[in-house]
């Protein structure tokens, strides 16, 4: 935190998020040193059950209001653009050679939201740290020359604000990015791109569930407890999800609350992060790096050239 801090009085801006910078830390750490045993345990409570405790609390930071505000149109437009980015992303990380766990995780982050959907994902599919890291980094990375050039695309192909709101909301990882992207292109840019960018962020419950219960029926025949069985394919965080989701949803969470939740699923995320790092070699990163470019690569140009067709449909509505 206090290097993006530092970076933001610098720079103007912080490009390289915490999240991004706790991770590589940790990565940068554990190349250089391998922690002994007793450090295991917390490691691996950081990098799991913290990073679950997370995400669970994502749920009170989003509403299906959203929904309301942004009309059928638009919503089919952004579920639409989401299933087809995951799908097309799966695919191409397999035929690159990805495993299919990376695969995965760099198909829902470059569909909904980067780190964050990377992060509830993983915990969802029980990534290893090494693919976790691996689909934030680079998808980190690429992001940034999103926010980047999405403003240049969009005077060069003289979108409206309303078309290049659509596309900055659908293409670019976090909220503040989208301010980044969308701001050079107007006040009308700036709101729509941060209403897409929210309802497209409520696909994030549903994608963690079906992904859970994927990867479920993946393992053997459970012959434990009835319990037990039930929390494989339904683990309890994701159900801690949903429900604060249908609670703020219902205005039943506190709005003084609101803010502190997201501030402690904020804090749980990077300590995870860097949990995640200090799990990771950075050879065996590196040695995956051009395949992971070339996949992220061509899944953000098939999410923009989807996201373009989105915006002139809703354009023409």
């Amino acid at each position: 935190m206090l290097l993006e801090q530092a970076e933001r009085s610098f720079t103007g801006a912080a490009w390289v998020e915490s999240l991004v910078l706790a991770i590589l830390m940790g990565t940068i750490l554990r190349t250089l040193w391998k922690p002994p045993a007793p450090f295991e345990s917390g490691i691996h409570f950081s990098a799991h059950t913290l990073l679950e405790a997370a995400v669970a609390l994502m749920g009170a930071a989003v509403s299906v209001e959203m929904v309301m505000k942004a009309g059928p149109i638009l919503v089919l437009g952004i579920v639409g653009t989401v299933g087809i980015a995951i799908g097309t992303g799966i695919l191409l990380g397999r035929a690159f050679g990805l495993p299919s766990k990376l695969a995965v995780l760099i198909a829902c982050g470059n569909a909904i939201c980067g780190n964050s959907a990377i992060a509830a994902v993983a915990a969802a599919i029980d990534a290893d740290s090494d693919e976790a890291a691996t689909a934030v980094a680079f998808t980190a990375v690429l992001g940034i020359l999103v926010v980047l050039c999405l403003p240049l695309l969009a005077h060069t192909l003289h979108l409206t604000q309303t078309a290049g709101g659509v596309l900055a909301g659908l293409t670019v990882y976090a909220v503040p990015q989208v301010l980044a992207a969308a701001g050079p292109m107007g006040a009308t840019a700036v709101q729509i791109g941060t209403l897409v960018k929210l309802v497209r962020v409520l696909m994030l419950g549903p994608v963690v569930a079906v992904s859970s219960l994927i990867y479920a029926r993946q393992l053997p025949v459970c012959d434990a407890k009835p319990r037990s069985c039930l929390s494989r394919f339904l683990p309890p965080f994701i159900v801690i999800f949903m429900g604060l989701m249908t609670a703020r949803s219902l205005d039943l969470v506190p709005h003084v609350l609101l803010a502190p939740l997201r501030t402690m699923s904020g804090l749980l995320t990077l300590v995870a992060m860097a949990a995640l790092g200090l799990g990771v070699d950075l050879r065996n990163v590196l040695a995956a790096g051009p395949r992971v470019v070339a996949v992220v690569t061509l899944s953000l140009g098939v999410l923009g050239d989807v996201a373009l067709l989105v915006a002139g449909m809703c354009c023409q509505g």
